[in-house]
């Protein structure tokens, strides 16, 4: 089993920096003035990223690159605390040479369905423990 490990230091206000284990680092930041991205934004790009990586390799491998790709990422919270994702759209907008709509509907297909580890974890129930030490 694989094992991701992110550390989070909190650098004031409502900003902090996470650090993975070989020292990339990722800005939070809900502070007043932002400097980062929110968690929930952050939790929208780590889906679109996911998925990007998955369909910018599938259309690699079936020898159609894509010449230009984004995806546009909305997040529709509910009202109530904790005001949780309760509906997410990711808008795929990718062009190349020979590419048609109905071929970059299958890699984003295959990528929500099969291969995002993301959308899957947030697609199933998962564990979260809590513990706290001094």
């Amino acid at each position: 089993m694989a094992v991701k490990t992110l550390v989070l230091h909190h650098l004031g206000e409502q900003r902090y920096a996470g650090f993975n284990s070989t020292g990339q680092q990722v800005l939070f930041d809900n502070s007043e003035v932002k400097v980062g991205v929110s968690p929930m934004e952050a939790l929208l790009g780590a889906l679109a990223a996911c998925t990007a990586v998955d369909v910018v390799e599938i259309m690699r491998k079936r020898k159609t690159p894509l010449a230009s790709y984004r995806i546009e990422a909305e997040g529709e919270r509910a009202d109530a605390i904790p005001a949780r994702y309760i509906k997410i759209t990711l808008k795929h907008i990718g062009k190349g040479t020979g590419i048609t709509r109905e071929q970059l509907e299958k890699a984003v297909h295959l990528s929500h369905e099969k291969y995002c580890s993301v959308a899957a974890t947030l697609n199933c129930p998962i564990e979260v423990v809590a513990e706290v030490e001094e």
